[in-house]
């Protein structure tokens, strides 16, 4: 029996703080769970304090029986102040510094590195030079045949064309929204569309695809040779918090495990969709629920 594919999301965990509750939330965690519970291996890797908001994080993670490589610091652990809109898209006032912005580069990393199948890592978490230096060290030690997802993540103001360039460069599968392709487009001076601008950004990043993501708009997945386009299911929305990251998750299940780009992308859509209809960033689902078709 072959070995199941290694997928690894590194960066920011904290808990996402409503105005009447508070959840789990970091993409790198989001997406790694959402790949655990398609069936394949994933693993976390973020930091956190030395406090009761840690300890409730790993008391979650384990509740959710997530593998994890979580440090303790001497930081507090990350907090986002979210506030909904009427359509349940979240803003957010993300606390700094945090426990998550001092991710050292662990012994043990370059090994597990030297085995993943796949990586995911976004912008935020490279805001502070700790963690920067550990995400880019560790991306850039996963084989050149694996995926390096950068799911740029734009919040606020903690991001910088420098950082954005790096980022690409260290990459080679892009996912964004319609609200980042227009900042990006603005910064690498595209005069496209937003699709016509994530081909640019295609070739001229060398990238393997660019999934573009845009609400209720439908999204894409761009290849060199192939477009897939996709309408957004209409359902009840609780909220959309953590439905891209569920989005990329399988994306990223679906393209290591050999399906189709249609298969592939009409799993995502269909996870998305589901996560919009729950409350928080991981609920609770069987991988029988999702299964890639055809």
């Amino acid at each position: 029996m072959s070995k199941k594919p290694l997928v690894v999301g590194i960066g920011e965990l904290l808990w996402d703080v409503f105005p009447d509750h508070k959840q789990m939330g970091g993409a790198p965690c989001n997406f790694a769970y959402h790949v655990s519970n398609l069936g394949l291996d994933s693993l976390a890797i973020s930091a956190i304090g030395k406090d009761a908001l840690g300890e409730e994080i790993i008391q979650k993670l384990d509740g959710v029986e997530l593998r994890y490589d979580i440090q303790k610091v001497d930081h507090p652990t990350g907090t986002v102040q979210v506030t909904l809109s009427g359509e349940g898209v979240p803003q957010y006032e993300i606390c700094e510094p945090v426990a998550w912005d001092f991710i050292e580069m662990n012994p043990d990393y370059e090994g597990i590195a030297g085995v993943t199948d796949a990586v995911c890592f976004g912008s935020l978490a490279q805001r502070g030079e700790v963690s920067k230096a550990t995400i880019r060290n560790f991306v850039s030690q996963v084989p050149d045949a694996a995926l390096k997802i950068f799911d740029i993540n734009l919040r606020q103001h903690f991001y910088s064309k420098a950082l954005l360039d790096e980022s690409l460069k260290l990459c080679n599968i892009l996912k964004i929204n319609d609200d980042e392709i227009k900042l990006v487009a603005q910064m690498y001076g595209l005069q496209g569309n937003d699709k016509e601008n994530c081909e640019e950004l295609l070739y001229r990043f060398k990238l393997k695809m660019v999934a573009l993501t845009c609400g209720i708009e439908g999204s894409y997945l761009i290849t060199k040779g192939d477009v897939s386009f996709m309408e957004t299911p209409t359902v009840k929305v609780a909220d959309t918090v953590g439905a891209g990251d569920s989005f990329t998750a399988a994306m990223v299940v679906g393209m290591l495990t050999g399906k189709t780009l249609t298969q592939t992308h009409e799993m995502a859509v269909n996870l998305s969709a589901f996560v919009c209809t729950q409350k928080g960033a991981m609920p609770e689902y069987s991988q029988r629920d999702f299964s890639f078709g055809g």
